[in-house]
């Protein structure tokens, strides 16, 4: 068992410089266009946005060729990752099929379904959801009991999962179901893989609105929903190896501490040239903590990119990094001038409502993609204490 943690070294090499000069490039054009603004919000225009980005060949980046993919490093999609994050660019859309649903495809997804699907995630065209918490199961996905049946050429689902981001724009769903029964020996045991149609008959999808007042999570329900045996993704019963390995693609990337980053952006915006000593050391000892995380994100990708399924690893990056950015809203805020006091030429207004959102938002960081309290379990069992 293993009981240290590695993260490897990693440095981009010269052809992701490159790489990020022509995101940079690309991402002011979009502004200069009106395709989104880095102040407004992250959905707006996100279909159209997801094609532009596909015809860049920035989905799919690192996928196989022969599925449309571009057969690029971990380390050049995390360049274009950190950019589109930075500048707040609105790839919700196809995010979630690049980060974790295309792989787990390519990975367990049977061939028909590769060739048909993979491709349209590539170009943008398809958006995805998981289908992993349930309303009685709390952070533990391997309770889940929304059911899968067995029928004549597929499966009737029943059943609910809930906080399900983006689900009433989504046209496929991974879902985590029970198809038997967990064992005494092991609790993990009886669940499998679906690709689930969202737009099929007796799926339900009810808004669950956040405190921002955006549209982001949702409660889906299945009342005999029909999937077909095609849309099976790997083993039956066995399917909690294959999520261990998706949540290490969603667990460890630039989005675990980037997401409020534009507070500490604001700020250093309205303290301008001449912060007070406070205010420098405070900003300081913020950006030291973010250079911190981005090594680390850094590495996971880089082992990524060699093969390697590094969980433990991963869970590091969510827990430390969903923390910083959830405290950091509040930290910003004792760390900014009184109203009036700053720069005259500068938006107060503008960094307040960067504030604001970022405070409302920070609640949910260490919630979605495993709570602290799971991720800090599979470290212990990293580190041989479990």
């Amino acid at each position: 068992m293993q009981n240290t943690f590695q993260f490897d070294p990693a440095d981009l090499p010269p052809e992701c410089k490159e790489l990020r000069k022509e995101v940079r490039a690309f991402l002011k054009q979009e502004i200069d266009a009106g395709t989104f603004s880095p102040q407004g919000k992250r959905g707006d225009n996100a279909a159209l946005f997801a094609k532009k980005v596909g015809a860049k060949g920035w989905i799919g980046m690192t996928w196989p060729k022969e599925y449309g993919g571009h057969g690029r490093t971990q380390l050049e999609r995390y360049v274009v990752t950190e950019e589109m994050l930075a500048h707040r660019a609105p790839t919700r859309h196809y995010s979630t099929a690049d980060r974790q649903s295309g792989p787990v495809l390519l990975r367990y997804g049977q061939e028909a379904v590769r060739k048909e699907i993979v491709p349209r995630i590539v170009s943008g065209e398809l958006c995805f959801c998981i289908g992993l918490s349930e309303p009685n199961s709390g952070s533990d996905v391997f309770a889940a009991s929304t059911r899968a049946t067995k029928t004549d050429g597929g499966w009737l689902v029943n059943g609910r999962k809930i906080w399900t981001s983006n689900a009433h724009q989504a046209d496929y769903m991974i879902g985590l179901l029970r198809t038997s029964n967990k064992t005494p020996e092991n609790h993990r045991h009886g669940l499998t893989q679906f690709l689930i149609a969202m737009k099929s008959p007796g799926i339900t999808i009810r808004p669950i609105i956040n405190l921002t007042g955006a549209h982001d999570f949702n409660e889906v329900i299945f009342d005999d929903v029909f999937v077909p045996d095609l849309h099976m993704i790997g083993e039956v019963d066995m399917a909690w190896k294959q999520a261990s390995a998706e949540l290490a693609y969603e667990r460890s990337g630039p989005d675990r501490w980037l997401e409020t980053l534009q507070s500490l952006v604001e700020l250093v915006r309205i303290v301008g040239p001449e912060p007070s000593e406070r205010q420098a050391e405070g900003i300081g000892r913020e950006v030291a903590h973010l250079a911190t995380m981005r090594r680390m994100s850094l590495s996971v990708a880089g082992m990524l990119q060699a093969g390697k399924t590094p969980a433990a690893e991963a869970s590091i990056v969510k827990d430390l990094g969903t923390n910083f950015e959830q405290a950091l809203p509040n930290k910003v805020r004792l760390m900014a001038p009184v109203r009036g006091d700053s720069d005259p030429d500068s938006n107060d207004d503008r960094f307040e409502q960067a504030l604001n959102y970022t405070t409302l938002i920070a609640p949910k960081l260490t919630i979605q993609g495993g709570t602290r309290e799971i991720l800090r379990g599979i470290i212990a069992r990293g580190l041989g204490l479990r």
